[in-house]
C-alpha cells in the first residue's frame, strides 16, 4: 500500500509554464505520475508535454476529477493559489514554496481544516509513494519500492539517506516531507499514525532537526501507540544555541528543541539514532532482522 497518494492519483500543476514547473511536471510524468492538467492565468488552452492548461483551477476541475495539487509559484502567491485549490475541492495540497508569510500559512493551514485538506508543506520537497506516483521534486532514481516508510524535516537529506537504503536495496512505501517552516499542514504525528496502519511499511525512518519539539511529540507518540520499528537520524548536532540554521523552524529557542534533548527522548522508547546519516541503512536492516526473527 502507500499513504496519501497512489497510483491512481490525479495531479494538477499550478504553475506548470514556470520553468520549474515545465521541469518537474516532466520530471513526474517520466517517474509514472498522472499529472493531468496544469493551471497558469492567462495561459489556458495551452498544452506542456500534452498535459492541458486551464485559467483556473475551478475550470480543470469541472473537466477531469483532481486528486491533487502541487503549487510552483511565488510565495506571494501561494496563499491564493492555495485557497484557490482548496475552494474547487482539491483534497490534498504540496506548497513547494519557502518563505511564504508566516501569516498566510496559518490561514492556509486552517482553510484546510475547514475543507478537509490534507497540507504537506509549505517549503517541502513533496511526497512520494516509491514507484506508484511522485508530486514534488525529488530526484526520481532514488525512490523504488520496499518496506520502509519515511518522514522528513529535511529535503537534501531525505534524498541523502532514501538514497544511501536504495544502494543497500532497502526501498520504501511512502516518502513524506513535512516542510521546514515554522507553520507545516503535517506534523511527524500525523503521518506515523498513517504508517502504523500500513500492512507494507515495515520500519519508519523519522528525519529530524533541531528546533521545536516535534521530535520530543513524535517520541511520546511512539511509545504509545506505533509498534513497528522506528529509525531515525537528527540534523544540527554542531549547530549553536539561538542561531537559525537555514530552516524556520531550525532554532533552539529557551533551552528547547536541543539535539541532546531530542536523542535522549527518542532513545527512551526504543528508536535508534543514527550518528551519521550513512548509518541509517545498517539500522534498518538490524529493525527488518528483528521483526523477521520474531515473526512479525
Amino acid at each position: 500500500m502507500a499513504i496519501y497518494i497512489d497510483q491512481h492519483t490525479q495531479v494538477l500543476i499550478q504553475g506548470i509554464t514556470g520553468r520549474q514547473g515545465t521541469f518537474h511536471a516532466w520530471q513526474m510524468v517520466k517517474y509514472g505520475t498522472k499529472v493531468v492538467a496544469g493551471v497558469s492565468p492567462g495561459k489556458g488552452g495551452q498544452k506542456i508535454d500534452d498535459i492541458p492548461v486551464y485559467n483556473t483551477v475551478a475550470e480543470a476541475v469541472n473537466d477531469q476529477p483532481i486528486d491533487a495539487s502541487i503549487l510552483f509559484v511565488p510565495a506571494a502567491s501561494a496563499k491564493d493559489g492555495a485557497f484557490e485549490a482548496m475552494a474547487a475541492g482539491v483534497k490534498l495540497l504540496v506548497l513547494l514554496p519557502e518563505h511564504i508569510p508566516i501569516h498566510d500559512a496559518m490561514a492556509i493551514v486552517n482553510y484546510a481544516k475547514c475543507k478537509g485538506t490534507t497540507v504537506i508543506g509549505p517549503n517541502t520537497f513533496g511526497v512520494v509513494s516509491s514507484g506508484k506516483c511522485k508530486i514534488g521534486i525529488p530526484p526520481n532514481q532514488y525512490f523504488v519500492p520496499g518496506p520502509v516508510g519515511v518522514v522528513a524535516r529535511s529535503g537534501t537529506l531525505s534524498y541523502e539517506i532514501v538514497g544511501a537504503m536504495a544502494a543497500e536495496r532497502l526501498g520504501t512505501t511512502t516518502v513524506v516531507g513535512l516542510g521546514g517552516d515554522r507553520v507545516v499542514g503535517l506534523n511527524f504525528i500525523d503521518v506515523l499514525k498513517e504508517f502504523q496502519k500500513d500492512p507494507e511499511t515495515k520500519v519508519i525512518v523519522l528525519v529530524g532537526e533541531i528546533g521545536g519539539t516535534a521530535e520530543e511529540e513524535a517520541a511520546a507518540y511512539i511509545k504509545e501507540h506505533i509498534t513497528k520499528p522506528v529509525v531515525a537520524y537528527l540534523a544540527g548536532k554542531s549547530a549553536p544555541a539561538g542561531k537559525r540554521m537555514g530552516h524556520a523552524g531550525a532554532i533552539i529557542e529557551r533551552g528547547m528543541g536541543t539535539f541532546e534533548g531530542k536523542v535522549k527522548a527518542l532513545n527512551a522508547v526504543g528508536v535508534d539514532v543514527a550518528t551519521l546519516s550513512f548509518e541509517v541503512p545498517e539500522l534498518v536492516k538490524k529493525a527488518l532482522n528483528k521483526k523477521i526473527a520474531f515473526g512479525a
